[in-house]
């Protein structure tokens, strides 16, 4: 099996030499991989400058693109061998609820799914004293699971681990998207040169711990897995939107 993997921390984060080094045990690995952090760039592909690509070693690429331009450019022409499987990771945070919308790590497995090949990303749930090895044995039993069963059509897979030792975590769970809320905080500052600038940051976060979502099963030490979609239509909303002709307005 080839696996390709990427992130959105950088060449050089030790989640991505951890996730190497797991999925080295049942696979031949690439790496294509953004030369600084891209955390928080969404689904953004590079298209009004050229994407810089450098080969740092052997089946290994470093570029100035996002996560998603470094499977689109992998999977479109770079490697030689079109990788069976995309793996984006290990993020050294939680990618839980609505951080889904803005995370670069899910939006490689996105692209990755667009371009027809399974897909997954992989977060741990904590910043410091990170237990990565749990993550990438992780990431390892679901990369054989899709191996061997495959995904549905247009489906990846977001995956949260507990920042935990294996032995001590309480299982896997299959999850839906939560709710998490940030309380948003705009800095306004002034450089030495009197030009003004902004700080977009955070006072804080607020979960919703709602029974079978992501953010509950890691609050419960378990491994979440949520299955996302390409298709982001709102099913339930067209017969309401139909309605509004029905009603004449």
């Amino acid at each position: 099996m080839n696996i390709l993997i990427t992130n959105d921390d950088g060449i050089h984060s030790q989640g991505l030499s951890a996730l190497k080094a797991a999925l080295s045990s049942i696979a031949r690995v690439m790496i294509i991989a953004p030369d600084r952090e891209r955390s928080a760039t969404g689904h953004s592909l590079t298209l009004t400058h050229p994407v810089r690509v450098e080969e740092i070693g052997e089946d290994s690429f470093v570029t100035d693109g996002t996560p998603a331009d470094c499977v689109n450019i992998g999977i479109m022409g770079l490697l030689s061998i079109k990788p069976d499987m995309i793996v984006s990771g290990i993020n050294p945070a939680p990618n839980l609820g609505d951080d889904v919308t803005y995370s670069g790590t899910v939006a490689a497995a996105m692209e990755g799914t667009l371009l027809g090949i399974p897909s997954f990303a992989v977060s741990i749930n904590g910043s410091n004293n990170l237990f990565l090895e749990s993550a990438g044995l992780t990431a390892v039993k679901i990369a054989q699971l899709i191996a061997k069963h495959g995904l549905p059509e247009g489906t990846f897979l977001n995956v949260n681990v507990p920042n935990l030792p294996s032995e001590k975590i309480n299982g896997m769970v299959i999850t839906r998207q939560g709710k998490r809320a940030y309380r948003e905080e705009l800095l306004k500052r002034v450089d030495p040169r009197g030009k003004i600038y902004y700080w977009i940051g955070s006072k804080g976060i607020i979960d919703s711990h709602e029974q079978g979502t992501d953010i509950h099963a890691i609050s419960e030490d378990m491994i979440s897995i949520t299955p996302l979609h390409l298709d982001l239509t709102d099913y339930p909303a067209m017969q309401y939107l139909e309605n509004w002709t029905k009603k004449g307005q």
